[in-house]
């Protein structure tokens, strides 16, 4: 996406007062509001891609996916609970309790955790309502909608596994992704 948006700063135009069109100059930089993932969604993928490669130990507390990625013990005990709610962590209690994968990595798409942290990702300005113009949709209205639909169709397709190997394919390093019952 961040190529796509590189490639129309660079070629897009635009319409000046005189209605006539100009190239951007590539040095311009353009402002617009843009569709973001939350950190509620991010920690959450970052979160289950932990959990993912270090569940063939067994259980992973929290505790230590807190430590390994910066991220806040009370924070991940709420993206845990949503996560769980939506099937795609089990806890485990007592000694050497704490959560594992309810599937396997293969199995849990990356949109999947965003709806679980987030609801949904949305980048129209009436959450999809098509009241965003005074009541009615906006010109832009259809755009935001494609984007949406793209997005979601990606994320999708994009798995725990795919992820983490990946960054295993960039790092050299091997890693083992099982599925603990």
């Amino acid at each position: 996406m961040l190529l796509l948006f590189d490639f129309c700063q660079k070629r897009c135009k635009y319409l000046t007062d005189s209605l006539n069109y100009r190239t951007i100059p590539p040095d311009k930089k353009i402002t617009a509001q843009t569709m973001r993932l939350t950190t509620k969604g991010r920690f959450a993928v970052t979160a289950m891609l932990d959990l993912a490669m270090h569940a063939q130990k067994g259980a992973v507390k929290l505790n230590d996916i807190s430590e390994r990625q910066n991220i806040s013990l009370s924070y991940l005990e709420q993206l845990f609970g949503k996560l769980r709610r939506a099937g795609l962590v089990d806890s485990i209690r007592g000694p050497g309790g704490g959560y594992i994968l309810a599937a396997e990595a293969r199995n849990i798409s990356i949109a999947q955790i965003i709806t679980a942290a987030e609801d949904k990702l949305d980048a129209t300005l009436c959450s999809g309502k098509t009241n965003c113009h005074n009541g009615a949709p906006c010109l832009t209205h259809d755009l935001w909608e494609n984007l949406n639909r793209t997005i979601n169709q990606y994320l999708s397709s994009v798995t725990l596994e795919t992820v983490l190997s990946q960054k295993d394919h960039h790092s050299g390093k091997a890693v083992s992704l099982t599925h603990i019952n």
